[in-house]
């Protein structure tokens, strides 16, 4: 277990350095930590107030005294209060967006991040210990050490660094938890093992015995943390803007990722509804991060880089008003926090402002030349509007300096118009009034279109409003959805020394090993091998010693003498039997038990929906009785290795039992001369 652990450089008065696994550090005092504790703080008191309400709403429903009715009725009051208060302190930890920003982010409109789930602790020794015992057949205290490494793993998942080790360590436990299952959750039994995730927004608590919960929150927590990685990204420069590109599309990858494989998920965070929410939100950031990126290096004041820009801008804002009205929507918006909501908006008129101050600047500054080309300003422009206002055309606007000034006009009243919008959006909002950058941002974008506005303003002139069309958005940088290589990791079994997997699951039963004494009778064994690891006993020879002393065919060889062979394939097991003498040696075998139910007594089938029923023992057929071409010809397998003809007294179990002795029937017939398939289940086979 230690080759998985690094120190993290803090050493304690002692002097004794602490240690923790790569990817985690549950001893970092950063702001994002501070706040992870805090949610985790209020999911416990909100879990207990529910308690509390689940048991005043059992005792309203069970007393008919109406003094204690009316202390309940108080008390119910008190504790849907103290709910309310608590969940509206969960809202404003999901609303501190400013502990999620680089450090040097002060020129940039924050972004939201996804807050981890938090989960109980979760004691997987005694299960684990038990099911090994009752199931494999083995000392699950010979296990210890791999349960610790299981459980120490699941405990660092809780405290991943925000970076891609950290997005690594939710991957491996990730990828574990196929094979934990297939180990111990077997689909006839329950193990004992609660997993409990809390709701991400309103810190409802969720348990479950299966492993299907604890999938999800991992693969929600690894989106939650490539969002936090893109917030914290440096988006002053093209390195750290496409890392927050690459962090968004990744995110909403993995919540893809989600909504596909994991549908009946009972939290309201993992919804589909809620799920397809927050991909937009991720895909929206992705496509604000590439605006930044294009602007980044400063936009030509030309005529086609401003009508881009323009169309680049409109992108996001139509983006960020699909994910506004998702966000709206019943019962979404009972889930969302407000600021989340507000943001959204905020970010809708902003983009847009831009989208038509960019647009303005292309029209008022930029006069069609002798050396312009026409034509390709005349197809520029029309790509930028769906519908003009009546009389007017792209060429029109762009020949008539008095038509194209008027257009200019009303593009630059309308980004004025949406400035304003969003710094009324923000001031309606108390938690976004605590960011002062984006104050900033937003009140020097509408000093900037107002200055625009009264470089062209003419008390003289007649106000022609004329209403400035919507731009059509377009892209040449489209944001989309990208599945990390993360979720694919590979990993070492922790409980390999069960066995190979494919053959020693939860699903399969066994019988406890035996002993048997294996002997070499000329350089015979009497009996062969087959299959990879582990090896199986095959064409077993009745009157061999093995057989003698109990191995049967289909056996799966787990040890010879003291040398565990559960991985050891055909050839190597060979090399390891091949020296075995007249005196032998001893090995243990398994026998698979057969897991599929009983046949059913009765056989129901429906007519004019009235059922009929009938005895198992009326379907007994006779082959005599049939025509010669409808009687079922049984192939004759291959000789493969004894000559067993005259040791086998049975035949096909397909027939069923009736009190017919008189030897008509199929058992009483000559059998062929090696066993079927179906001989194999008669008790007389050796197997």
């Amino acid at each position: 277990m230690t080759d998985a652990l690094l120190p993290n450089g803090i050493e304690d008065s002692g002097g004794d350095g602490k240690h923790f696994r790569k990817g985690c550090n549950p001893l970092a005092q950063t702001g994002r930590s501070k706040l992870q504790k805090q949610r985790a703080s209020l999911n416990q008191q909100i879990i207990k107030q529910m308690r509390m309400r689940a048991g005043a709403e059992n005792l309203l429903k069970a007393t008919n005294n109406n003094k204690v009715k009316e202390m309940v009725v108080l008390e119910l009051s008190y504790v849907n209060s103290n709910l309310q208060l608590l969940m509206g302190q969960l809202e404003g930890l999901n609303s501190s967006v400013d502990v999620y920003q680089s450090a040097e982010e002060t020129t940039n409109i924050p972004l939201i991040a996804l807050g981890l789930k938090e989960t109980k602790e979760v004691d997987f020794s005694a299960p684990f210990k038990d099911f090994i015992m009752e199931h494999y057949n083995e000392d699950g205290r010979t296990f210890e050490d791999e349960i610790a490494d299981l459980m120490d793993l699941r405990q660092a998942c809780r405290t991943p660094s925000r970076n891609e080790t950290g997005v690594e360590l939710l991957a491996k436990y990730y990828s574990h938890l196929p094979l934990i299952e297939n180990r111990f959750f077997s689909p006839t039994r329950q193990t004992g093992i609660f997993f409990t995730w809390y709701d991400s927004f309103t810190g409802v608590p969720v348990c479950q015995q299966n492993l299907s919960l604890e999938k999800a929150s991992m693969v929600f927590n690894m989106a939650a943390l490539y969002s936090q990685i893109g917030t914290r990204s440096d988006r002053q420069t093209i390195t750290g803007l496409q890392e927050a590109i690459s962090s968004f599309q990744r995110a909403a990858g993995m919540l893809s990722h989600l909504k596909a494989v994991f549908t009946h998920i009972p939290s309201y965070d993992m919804s589909p509804a809620m799920v397809s929410m927050l991909i937009q939100l991720m895909i929206a950031q992705a496509q604000e991060c590439l605006f930044e990126k294009i602007a980044l290096p400063g936009v030509l004041n030309q005529f086609t880089s401003l009508i881009k820009m323009a169309q680049e801008a409109a992108k996001v804002s139509e983006i960020y008003d699909q994910v506004h009205q998702l966000m709206v929507q019943m019962p979404i918006k009972d889930n969302v926090p407000l600021f989340w909501s507000a943001m959204s908006q905020v970010k809708t008129n902003h983009y847009r402002a831009m989208a038509h101050h960019f647009l303005a600047s292309a029209l008022l500054d930029h006069e069609l030349g002798p050396n312009d080309d026409e034509d390709q300003q005349e197809k520029t422009l029309s790509q930028v509007y769906d519908q003009l206002p009546e009389g007017c055309s792209p060429l029109g606007i762009l020949k008539n300096k008095d038509e194209r000034e008027r257009i200019g006009k009303a593009h630059i009243r309308r980004a004025i118009s949406g400035h304003e919008e969003a710094l009324r959006n923000y001031s309606l909002c108390q938690h976004l009034e605590k960011l002062e950058a984006l104050q900033e941002i937003l009140e020097a974008s509408h000093r900037r279109s107002l200055d625009k506005y009264s470089d062209y303003e003419n008390e003289e002139e007649f106000v022609d409003y004329v209403e400035a069309p919507d731009i059509i958005s377009k892209t040449e940088h489209k944001a989309e959805m990208e599945l990390p290589a993360a979720t694919k990791v590979k990993v070492t079994d922790f409980f390999q020394r069960l066995g190979p997997l494919s053959v020693f699951s939860a699903k399969q039963k066994w019988t406890v090993p035996r002993k048997i004494r294996v002997c070499a009778e000329d350089r015979d064994l009497g009996f062969t091998l087959k299959g990879e690891a582990p090896v199986q006993v095959v064409s077993l020879d009745p009157l061999s010693r093995a057989a003698t002393d109990g191995l049967k065919e289909g056996d799966y060889i787990v040890a010879v003498g003291d040398i565990d062979t559960k991985w050891m394939a055909v050839g190597d097991m060979m090399r390891l039997l091949k020296d075995v003498d007249e005196e032998g040696i001893e090995i243990q075998v398994v026998s698979v038990i057969d897991n599929s139910p009983p046949m059913p007594t009765k056989s129901a089938t429906f007519s004019g929906n009235l059922p009929k029923t009938y005895s198992m023992i009326c379907l007994a057929h006779n082959d005599e009785d049939k025509p010669p071409k409808s009687r079922k010809v049984i192939k004759k397998s291959s000789f493969l290795s004894w000559g067993l003809k005259n040791k086998m007294k049975s035949a096909s179990t397909l027939s069923l039992p009736t009190d017919d002795h008189s030897g008509a029937l199929t058992w009483n017939k000559p059998i062929p001369t090696f066993p079927t398939s179906s001989a194999y289940n008669n008790d007389n086979f050796l197997h």
